[in-house]
């Protein structure tokens, strides 16, 4: 067993002030993401932990990649027949949450997820790589399989079939937009004095800026 008690880092690149930030939150995601992207050291800036509760009443939590944001809310795809899929539309309450820890910030957004359109699905699919596109097909997502031989064998007489011809996307398949109800946003900051700023959507339309204590 190993004590981490020890493992401390002091957060000294930033800081999140009411009067820094924009008054709608997905604009001021968009300025994170771009600085972000521009600041370097995280491979994968779209990468992001979705939250779901199971049919077993227990939370689970994975990485997936964020596929598109505008003002509708945050965009990804799964197979709806998955554990997330079957899960998240069971249950719409998600959460998800990016960690960005070469600029020290994070993000944590509650939200009610749905389909996508089938245009925005449809298209999507079609724009991916056409290996991409075979494998979300021979893959029975979160289901029990006998080996990885077991998939290769699907992909190979799947392109055998399909060689010369356009894929069809799955109906099984396609993006979850997730509409933000409350988004917030965390800077790390020294002597675990972190800044904390929420929003929360109002009946209204317009959001509230609120600061929370780390």
């Amino acid at each position: 067993m190993s004590d981490l008690s020890n493992y401390r880092k002091s957060y000294e690149k930033s800081e999140l002030l009411e009067s820094m930030v924009d008054e709608n939150p997905m604009m001021q995601f968009r300025k994170w993401f771009y600085e972000t992207e521009e600041f370097g050291g995280v491979d994968e800036v779209n990468a992001m932990t979705v939250s779901t509760i199971g049919f077993d009443g227990f939370p689970k939590a994975r990485v997936v990649l964020l596929k598109k944001y505008d003002e509708n809310g945050f965009t990804f795809v799964t197979n709806y027949d998955s554990e997330k899929g079957k899960a998240l539309l069971a249950n719409p309450h998600v959460c998800i949450s990016f960690f960005w820890p070469s600029i020290e910030r994070q993000v944590i957004i509650k939200g009610i997820a749905e389909k996508q359109t089938e245009a925005y699905s449809q298209g999507y699919f079609h724009s991916r790589p056409k290996g991409s596109q075979l494998g979300t097909i021979v893959s029975p997502q979160s289901e029990v399989i006998p080996n990885r031989e077991y998939l290769s064998n699907q992909l190979v007489n799947l392109e055998k079939v399909v060689e010369k011809q356009e894929v069809d996307k799955p109906e099984n398949w396609g993006g979850i937009l997730v509409k933000p109800v409350s988004i917030e946003f965390w800077q790390g900051r020294p002597n675990r004095l972190h800044d904390r700023l929420r929003y929360t959507l109002l009946d209204d339309g317009d959001w509230k800026i609120e600061r929370l204590a780390p």
